[in-house]
């Protein structure tokens, strides 16, 4: 054989070599990338050593703050865990050894051990009671379902616990054939459960994890969480759909308050039709001075008619209830569970009795120790006044004000809470100034919407902008400064004739400034003009709406303003 030949066959023994060593490497390369997929699919992060909880077709053992346990058939969750999954407003009431809890429609005090409890202030009795553990507390979550509206089942041959909330769709599915659940959504993932043919399956899908074509997410009745193929299942049945929450105001909020004292009967409006409205908030009801939650009614027949008058022009009727700035009567509400609970009934009961569309916090003067009191004062309201279908609305001053004034309110609580928060923007310069000011000028005004939708987080679709129908007229000695409320009907009146105003375009304001017997007067004129800017402020910034204190302070046709403005028909 030549020397060439040689050479050729070695190469081509060589090539040969390299050949295969490439298939080897594809080879390997590819059982590796299948390992690879097969691993993930196959690992399972399972918690096989405790008792896995699964909420809503979530399994958040993991996330549990606390072990929860099962005991004579009764399920035990700790409190910080349901504070967490069910409600983030649970409390310790160290007064009366109980816990505070709330759902969006019930509020439940449960004693440390004791099996009677109160849901919505009747009392019952149920198998398990709050159980303290190394200084935690344990509620019986399964025997708390009308509290929360849930179910809970605990399976025993798979030590799953399994809560859902019955206001939430629920849909299930007949299995059509015999079929292996999978871990991941794919043939070549691990069998974490068999089911049979005719086995119920609740069907899991989840928003926020899609599932791919073909696949379903299930959980099985032993509560074990998989996927299947969508064609080894027969129809699909809702056994509940999604409740619907209440039905709020359509559009705009347009609320304007009916002031009247308690010396007073409510105005007869008979025949009358205020356009550009579609709430009103008559001062029905104050705070007894030092009453522990006694509430004084001004309704009267006059005030029977009122609100005849309003349903009969489509307006709901959102009482107002002030506490008169009277700091201690609230204080000592807002600090006493059974006060706080007594208040709550009362005012329920009258908005049951009068066939009220809902009720308008007015609570002012307050200290600032009591701002989590008040918050919690409304936590407890507000499921009480759902079960109804009734609406919340809280008044609330401007941020980073003065503590009693200002600094008692929790704006961000409140708006999470309540279905609308107002904010009062009016008395930036206020009866108790020593310098004259406008009372709400607009860059104020919107300095202050811009902290309520951003420092204190309150959603625009929570806030109403509430805008006064008056201003002040300053009169200024010697330093000496005193002001007097005037309408927006009476400054033509209370001006001099012929007195030139000054337009102020940052605070969207006429200024007058002028002298008499000694005294210099200044008034910043509240009227069409300036009210329409701050109404473009709710368009600009979203917000739910506008209100206006008071009814009677108004010119004419500030309501054909507004009705353009917000789109009241």
């Amino acid at each position: 054989m030549s020397k060439r030949a040689k050479n050729e066959r070695k190469e081509r023994k060589i090539i040969k070599v390299i050949y295969k060593l490439f298939v080897v490497a594809i080879f390997l390369v590819g059982i590796t990338t299948v390992l690879s997929i097969a691993g993930k699919n196959y690992v399972r992060n399972d918690i096989k050593d405790k008792t896995n909880l699964i909420i809503n077709n979530s399994n958040v053992t993991s996330s549990l703050k606390k072990d929860l346990y099962v005991e004579n058939g009764i399920v035990y969750v700790a409190m910080q865990d349901i504070k967490n999954f069910l409600d983030n407003t649970i409390t310790y009431d160290e007064k009366y050894n109980q816990i505070i809890t709330c759902s969006e429609n019930k509020v439940a005090s449960l004693p440390v051990e004791s099996r009677e409890i109160s849901i919505n202030s009747s009392n019952t009795t149920i198998k398990g009671m709050v159980e303290k553990k190394d200084d935690t507390y344990y509620l019986p979550i399964s025997e708390l379902g009308l509290v929360y509206n849930i179910s809970t089942n605990y399976i025993e041959e798979t030590n799953i616990v399994t809560i859902d909330s019955l206001d939430r769709a629920y849909i299930v599915a007949t299995a059509s054939k015999n079929n292996s659940v999978k871990y991941k959504p794919t043939n070549i993932s691990r069998t974490v459960a068999k089911v049979k043919t005719g086995e119920t399956l609740v069907i899991a899908n989840r928003s926020e994890y899609p599932v791919p074509e073909g696949w379903v997410r299930v959980r099985t009745e032993d509560g074990i969480l998989g996927y299947v193929k969508e064609n080894s299942m027969g129809r699909q049945n809702e056994i509940r759909s999604d409740m619907q929450k209440k039905q709020l105001i359509e559009g705009k909020v347009s609320l304007v308050w009916d002031y009247f004292s308690e010396y007073v009967s409510a105005p007869d409006r008979t025949g009358s039709t205020i356009n550009g409205i579609n709430v009103v908030a008559p001062t029905f009801f104050r705070l007894k001075e030092l009453g522990k939650g006694e509430i004084l009614t001004n309704i009267g027949e006059q005030g029977r008619r009122y609100i005849e008058w309003a349903h009969s022009r489509g307006y709901q009727v959102w009482a107002s209830i002030s506490n008169e700035s009277k700091i201690k009567t609230t204080s000592e509400i807002l600090n006493d569970y059974k006060l706080r609970e007594d208040t709550i009934n009362e005012i329920v009961n009258l908005v049951i009795k009068y066939d009220l569309d809902g009720i308008n916090i007015d609570f002012e003067n307050m200290y600032e120790t009591d701002k989590d009191k008040f918050s919690r004062f409304l936590i407890e309201l507000e499921p009480k006044l759902n079960e109804i279908g009734k609406i919340l609305s809280v008044d609330v001053t401007a941020p980073d004000g003065s503590p009693e004034w200002s600094l008692c309110y929790d704006r961000y609580t409140i708006g999470k809470v309540a279905d609308y928060i107002i904010f009062m923007g009016y008395d930036q310069y206020g009866e108790s100034s020593n310098k004259a000011g406008t009372t709400a000028g607009c860059g104020w005004v919107e300095e202050n919407v811009r902290k309520f939708l951003g420092q204190e987080g309150v959603a625009p679709e929570k806030l109403i902008l509430g805008m006064p129908f008056y201003t002040r007229l300053w009169r200024e000695n010697n330093g000496k400064v005193t002001s007097s409320a005037k309408g927006m009907n009476q400054i033509e009146s209370t001006l001099p004739s012929g007195i030139e105003k000054t337009w102020d375009d940052n605070l969207k304001q006429y200024y007058v400034e002028y002298g008499q017997n000694g005294y210099t007067y200044k008034m910043w004129i509240e009227d069409e003009k300036s009210f329409s800017a701050k109404l473009d402020l709710v368009s600009e910034y979203n917000l739910a709406g506008a209100g206006y204190w008071r009814k009677g302070f108004e010119t004419n046709d500030i309501w054909n303003l507004i009705a353009e403005k917000l789109e009241i028909k």
